[in-house]
């Protein structure tokens, strides 16, 4: 790549800070998180290099009842943090919200409730210049209004188009309020940009879906004309022709779309649907059909996150970030995205499409999504850093993001195997039909103990190359390529064993998720003793005295 540091994509962050409403319930991922009460995270992020950060001054918490005055003071201390360390708020207002309690998102009281708060935003932090008044705006629509996950929990095309619409109106009018005491400020509007592929049979479905999945940046562009192909799937949907003239006579262009783009995005849709699980069924009213990740899928394969990204500058000309880059999986996994992520948006940087920045995204991990945050309880995702032991621990991924931040190479070992969605591991319908294993790079030595053998087969599932010395010769083994050993032996009594540097010891827990948890302490460079409790949370203890890296388990 021949871009000069200078010239590399920013580095911008972001916290997981969703306060979605199910039935008469806010769940609230900061609270969960803790960041709302420790006043240390700030620094944490800046000492990343971070040039902006997605930052949350949400509507839910500042105002949950319109007659009290706002209280600023956590927020505000906050802010300053950010401003004083140079880096750049892109504030978000809404974040997978429905608003407060006092208003309701399918008629007008949302927007002209929003449009009135975004101007007390900006009349109390005049100098924010970067503003997402409503993240996901598409993905909102669809979880409140098609699925019926999140309140007003409505599962029909009416409601999908008043919410969406809605929310869109409710953007314009709050860039509006806000540009009174900042005209400078800038629209960062994010979605999750997937793609619907399909059989032959379904194609026509397809062709719909991933022409509304533009439909919130047409709306904002004032795309959305008599010509446009949506235009009758609106007006069917009881959207006014007035409706939809409000955005032609008041268009308000993103100045930086932000693609949000997982690995679960793009979808394979399928009639034959006995070859898919039940959760998977649904159907459009004239055909039933299966809804599964592409990735998964052997007989197709994903656009990937660069075709995408082309389609979007092409449609609309506008600079582009990608606002949320995060992966739910091991931490050799979570560092092979962010690294190709990191090389895509370069790439096209270089080749004249204007990508100013990849974000990580939950800096602190996230709560609930497993079960799209529907419910309390679920699976806490470590993020750049882990909350897992009780506090924020950076990860290799800290690392990683501060070396992109100054446009400096980062390297490790086992960065350069592929990630699991570009092998055969990936399909679990069907026959792999594209990709090939290679042998990745690097090996780890795997010391004769307890439990080697899973070790080895876990190494294997997550990309790691490895020599497994169970049943060998006691002679040493010389390999250049060797970056490190690992040794697994029974836990007897902890305070026995000080000749380890890194130990993870078992308690009730499930072994194969232990050694995983192992492993990831172990690649992002961790020492010391560490227990593992009944809900998978790490604990260091005793710190090393030698330089072996040893998990202990039983």
């Amino acid at each position: 790549m021949r871009l000069q540091p200078e010239q590399q994509v920013e580095i911008w962050g972001g916290m997981e800070c969703t306060i979605n409403r199910v039935n008469d319930e806010y769940f609230d991922q900061l609270s969960y998180s803790g960041h709302r009460t420790r006043e240390g995270d700030i620094d944490l992020f800046a000492g990343l290099g971070l040039k902006k950060m997605r930052y949350p001054v949400l509507w839910e918490k500042h105002q949950p009842v319109k007659s009290e005055p706002i209280d600023w003071q956590e927020t505000e201390s906050r802010l300053l943090s950010m401003r004083f360390n140079d880096i750049d708020i892109i504030a978000g207002l809404v974040h997978h919200g429905s608003g407060p309690a006092f208003v309701n998102m399918c008629d007008d009281s949302f927007a002209e409730g929003l449009a009135q708060y975004a101007g007390e935003v900006a009349q109390k932090f005049p100098w924010i210049n970067y503003y997402t008044p409503v993240n996901e705006p598409l993905t909102t629509a669809r979880f409140c209004g098609l699925y019926g996950l999140w309140y007003p929990h409505q599962k029909n095309d009416v409601s999908f188009c008043r919410i969406l619409v809605n929310e869109c109106k409710a953007t314009i009018l709050a860039m509006a309020a806000i540009r009174m005491y900042n005209p400078n400020a800038k629209l960062v509007q994010t979605d999750d940009m997937g793609k619907i592929h399909s059989t032959p049979a379904l194609a026509y479905q397809a062709v719909f879906e991933n022409e509304r999945r533009w439909l919130s940046y047409d709306l904002l562009c004032g795309k959305v004309n008599p010509e446009h192909i949506l235009w009758d799937y609106l007006i069917e949907q009881g959207i006014t022709t007035a409706e939809l003239e409000f955005f032609t006579h008041n268009a308000c262009p993103p100045d930086i779309i932000g693609i949000n783009y997982y690995l679960t995005s793009e979808r394979y849709i399928d009639e034959g649907k006995d070859d898919y699980p039940l959760h998977t069924h649904g159907g459009n009213g004239k055909q039933t059909y299966a809804d599964v990740e592409v990735v998964r899928v052997g007989k197709v394969r994903p656009d990937g996150l660069k075709k995408i990204l082309k389609e979007t500058w092409m449609r609309y000309q506008i600079p582009i970030a990608v606002t949320e880059v995060h992966l739910h999986c091991t931490r050799d996994e979570q560092m092979r995205w962010l690294k190709q992520t990191w090389d895509t948006a370069n790439i096209l940087r270089n080749e004249n499409v204007p990508i100013l920045a990849i974000t990580p995204w939950a800096l602190l991990g996230s709560f609930g999504w497993d079960r799209l945050l529907t419910q309390r309880s679920g699976t806490y995702e470590s993020g750049v850093f882990d909350l897992s032991g009780g506090y924020p621990r950076p990860t290799i991924l800290a690392n990683m993001i501060r070396a992109y931040s100054k446009g400096e190479r980062f390297d490790h070992p086992a960065i350069y195997s592929p990630g699991w969605w570009e092998t055969a591991c990936r399909v679990v319908y069907g026959v792999d039909s594209f990709f090939v294993q290679p042998t990745p790079p690097g090996k780890l030595l795997i010391i004769s103990g307890t439990h080697s053998s899973l070790l080895s087969k876990i190494c294997g599932i997550r990309g790691l190359n490895y020599i497994d010395t169970t049943g060998s010769e006691t002679e040493p083994i010389v390999d250049a390529a060797i970056w490190a050993s690992i040794q697994v032996n029974e836990y007897m009594e902890i305070n026995s064993v000080r000749q380890a540097d890194l130990i993870i010891s078992l308690n009730g827990d499930d072994l194969y998720r232990s050694l995983n948890a192992g492993l990831d302490l172990f690649i992002d460079g961790e020492s010391g003793n560490w227990r593992t409790t009944g809900n998978g949370a790490l604990h260091k203890e005793i710190p090393a005295l030698l330089p072996v890296h040893h998990f202990l388990v039983g």
